[in-house]
């Protein structure tokens, strides 16, 4: 049986205790047996084995050697910008890994610092660390429980349980066995959680579980166990840098044994073959990967969602599930009366949040209240504005509450009526309370009129509607029709209360429950929701036609969790739910087969959310998954990408997640998803740049080798071309604006690599087109009867205006470059300017023909090479015209 299931004899029975507590001796004891009540100490992370796992990748091995073999050809410019390449990827790796662990050191400063207990009879305070099993622990308003406690005693306890089960409503708690089996937390009445906050009312508990034992240690060792998915990102880069390694020293192997046969020197052709295999390696691609991953930080943190980890950047845009937690994030944690049943009538009030302002509807006409025919609607609201312990206040331009927001939401709803709070407690002064008590399910205060007294009620309809015998003015009521009306109230997602008076005799100082058993009046129903943001809405829909699933999980009521997610588009008009008791019945396999119908999941624990989120891994989702509580950590850390809340999240939540939203607003999310595609976009410009632009060299190379022709360039040559054309271009790539539709298109399929089938297609035309005019124009000098180095500086200058104008190809895989704004990135357009001025003083300044062996061109010289390299542009634009006409027809 679980703890909850027991009576209170059967816990101190098991436990071996007393109402006196614990001894000091047993205490030692046990305190050996259990260990102290805080989370383990992580075990220090080595600083060196995380340095040395950021060079673990095939693309850094070949940076690494490439930075060797040019450092002994004394190229040491080129081997200083790869090393700079290196370092600044182990760095972030770095940084990111050693960050990982920070969720658990997070999850032991929640831990209560000093708790009060009843030991050898006696009340002490003691460290919290030194709580064990059997402990009696006292609790009072404003405590946080420092174990988890089964209540034997409370007294209008009420315990802030929303960073453990995610519900926004303060749980009243009672001290009675429940029979139920397979209870969540949230259903656990008679149990008070680890890390939770006392609202209000006393309460004296018997310790059941300490450390990590308790539900919060259960959550830190799977945050600790939970294995970081690897994101798409560096998945897809990691198997593009193996196959692009093997390409490369194979083609380099090629160009070394076909010199070899043609006659020319080992020496000669190993350096040829070395600067050939730096010159293709993309060494630009991690940091243009780097940049843009920063770029897109950048404009996310615009858009209220601050990243923490980079490739979260870019894996939010690839997302195909969003796993939203309701409270805060898709509602705005705010309880908002928004049906109203008085005299036989039901109103709607318009409004939301606690602002006060809205107006009151009846069959969708406005109703002034203040007219004598609304007396019975005053008289519900001036209850529900009296029979309440909070108040309202604003703060900052902005209306709060102080108290429990069911009661604040009372208070805006007779506000909004145009009952002035102060007038009506001077009218209706209070003379005494029975607070609210969970075994009795009601609040009843008492207020003196002129000579006259009253008692308010404010409770649950079946408990307010069974001590009433007539309506306010006195009429006989329907108490069935009552009750179908709180009924689909209920059915609205509406937390529903009844409010009742009755006179009582003007010498009564002190009320008893004895006086609530029957004799009021019926004054009618409140009924309030959590509303939903109005943003949100919007941001579903747009998430749908992005092509990503939206659903939620919740440890809020089913009925209130499917009335929000209904207005809200979630799951359609009918959307389907499962709950935790279900999901406790269910094994993971059947869990996956039902995934793919499910949209809500109310009234989960941290095991059903993290498991929900395994099994949509498993579908080969990509998954996102929001949450603010600590019982969110283990799920966030198990997702591709977890996003925590910023204002309500705790600590815990933003440890463990790659992205925190400012503004805990699940619209802020969509926006960023936006930012996400846009960078993926742009790494893939970068990476069809720099590839068709190595493939366009390699294949010249190979070409003049078959051809029994001298290599068109030189080392220094090839490590110049490397540089001018790829130093700044890739990088101006990465600041690319994000093209119109970005979130039309369906999400691309996690298995889709870096390269599409549409990239190879235009790195293959792109690279034959390239190396076609540069062997072409080449060969035609040759046959001139020109200058070697004359030959070589037209094939050089010919390749370095190709990658000019591949550049402003790759801006777009489908637009035509004419549609495109030349100054719509204003850094490509200056890093081509700077290049080019680049490339001339390599062909006219003496020390820079001396180093790269160039000769000064001719007028004509550069026309034909402008008029050669202009075909990359026609033969682009025909494959772009040529697939555009495609998607038109189909």
């Amino acid at each position: 049986m679980e703890w909850y299931q027991q009576e209170v004899e059967g816990v101190l029975a098991a436990l071996q205790t007393t109402a006196n507590g614990l001894s000091g001796e047993e205490i030692g004891r046990r305190l050996q047996h259990y260990g102290p009540n805080q989370l383990q100490a992580e075990e220090q992370v080595k600083r060196f084995v995380i340095a040395v796992h950021q060079f673990k990748s095939p693309l850094i091995y070949i940076l690494l050697i490439a930075a060797l073999v040019t450092a002994l050809l004394a190229e040491y410019v080129d081997t200083g910008v790869i090393m700079a390449v290196v370092i600044l990827n182990g760095i972030i790796g770095y940084l990111q890994e050693f960050k990982a662990e920070e969720s658990v050191r997070a999850l032991k400063k929640m831990l209560v610092p000093r708790a009060r207990v009843v030991r050898d009879g006696l009340e002490q305070e003691v460290d919290s660390s030194s709580l064990v099993p059997g402990d009696l622990v006292l609790l009072t308003s404003g405590n946080k429980v420092p174990a988890d406690l089964r209540l034997m005693k409370t007294l209008q306890l009420r315990i802030d349980e929303s960073m453990l089960t995610g519900e926004s409503v303060p749980v009243d708690k009672l001290n009675a066995a429940i029979s139920y089996d397979n209870l969540s937390p949230g259903d656990q009445l008679n149990m008070a959680f680890t890390g939770t906050t006392v609202v209000s009312g006393r309460a004296r508990g018997i310790v059941v579980a300490t450390g990590l034992q308790t539900a919060l240690g259960r959550i830190a060792e799977e945050v600790r166990e939970a294995a970081y998915v690897k994101v798409p990102l560096q998945m897809h880069l990691e198997r593009f840098a193996r196959r692009l390694a093997v390409v490369i020293v194979g083609m380099s192997l090629l160009v070394f044994l076909i010199g070899l046969f043609h006659g020319i020197s080992l020496a000669e052709m190993f350096i040829v073959a070395v600067a050939t295999a730096v010159s293709a390696i993309p060494e630009g691609l991690p940091v243009a990967v780097t940049i843009a991953l920063a770029i897109g930080v950048a404009r996310m943190a615009k858009r209220q969602a601050i990243v923490r980890k980079l490739p979260a950047v870019e894996t939010l845009g690839s997302t195909t599930v969003i796993g939203s937690d309701k409270t805060g994030t898709l509602t705005r944690n705010e309880m908002t009366v928004n049906r109203l049943f008085a005299g036989g009538h039901v109103y709607e009030m318009t409004g939301s949040g606690y602002e006060p302002s809205g107006e009151l509807l009846c069959d969708a006409l406005p109703v002034d209240p203040l007219l004598a025919e609304h007396e019975p609607l005053r008289t519900l609201l001036r209850i529900g504005l009296l029979c309440n312990e909070s108040q309202l206040y604003r703060e900052a331009e902005q209306y709060k509450v102080d108290g429990d927001p069911t009661e604040g939401a009372l208070i805006v709803a007779a506000m909004k009526a145009g009952l002035a709070v102060e007038a009506e407690q001077q009218r209706y002064p209070l003379v005494a309370m029975l607070p609210f008590e969970s075994e009795y399910g009601y609040m009843a205060t008492l207020h003196r009129q002129g000579e006259k007294k009253l008692l308010f009620l404010k409770g649950a309809p079946e408990i307010v509607l069974a001590r009433c015998g007539a309506d306010s003015v006195g009429d006989i009521f329907d108490r069935q029709a009552v009750l179908q009306t709180a009924e689909r109230f209920a059915g609205l997602g509406l937390r529903v209360l009844a409010m009742a008076a009755k006179e009582v005799a003007p010498d009564l100082e002190e009320p008893t429950h004895a006086m609530v058993d029957g004799g009021f009046l019926f004054a009618g129903l409140q009924g309030m929701i959590d509303p939903p943001r109005m943003e949100v809405q919007e941001a579903v829909a747009g998430c749908r036609r992005a092509g990503i699933k939206t659903i939620m999980i919740t440890g809020d009521h089913a009925v209130t969790a499917v009335a929000v997610a209904g207005k809200l588009g979630i799951g359609g008009p009918d959307p389907q739910v499962l709950t935790g008791k279900q999901l406790e019945k269910m094994d993971d396999d059947e869990l996956f087969n039902r995934l793919e119908s499910v949209s809500v999941f109310a009234r989960v624990t941290p095991q059903h959310k993290l498991r929900i989120t395994h099994q949509l891994l498993r579908h080969g989702e990509v998954v996102a998954v929001t949450g603010d509580g600590v019982n969110d950590a283990p799920a966030l850390k198990a997702a591709h990408i977890g996003i925590a809340m910023g204002r309500t999240g705790t600590d815990v939540a933003k440890e463990a997640a790659d992205m925190v939203l400012v503004d805990d607003n699940f619209a802020s999310i969509f926006a960023a998803v936006e930012e996400g595609r846009v960078v993926y976009d742009n790494i893939r410009k970068v990476t069809l740049f720099l590839v068709s632009c190595g493939f366009g060299e390699l294949v010249a190379i190979l070409a003049t080798s078959l051809l029994g022709l001298p290599i068109p360039y030189n080392p220094a040559q090839i490590l110049w071309l490397n540089l001018v054309t790829n130093g700044l271009q890739d990088v101006a790539l990465a600041f690319e604006p994000g093209e119109p539709g970005v979130l039309l298109r369906q999400p691309r399929r996690p298995t889709e690599g870096i390269i599409s089938p549409l990239m190879i297609r235009r790195i293959v035309i792109m690279g034959l087109i390239m190396a076609a005019g540069t062997v072409l124009m080449f060969f035609t000098y040759l046959r001139l009867g020109m200058a070697l180095e004359k030959a070589r500086t037209v094939a050089l200058t010919t390749m370095v205006f190709f990658q000019f104008y591949q550049a402003a190809n790759c801006r777009s895989e489908e637009k035509s470059v004419f549609q495109l704004n030349p100054f719509g990135n204003p850094f490509l357009f200056y890093s081509l300017i700077a290049a080019f001025f680049a490339q001339l003083v390599v062909l006219y300044v003496p020390m820079f023909q001396w180093i790269f062996r160039t000769v000064p061109l001719t007028v004509g010289d550069m026309g034909l090479i402008i008029l050669a390299a202009t075909s990359i542009i026609v033969g682009v634009e025909m494959d772009k015209w040529r697939l555009n006409r495609r998607k038109n027809l189909v």
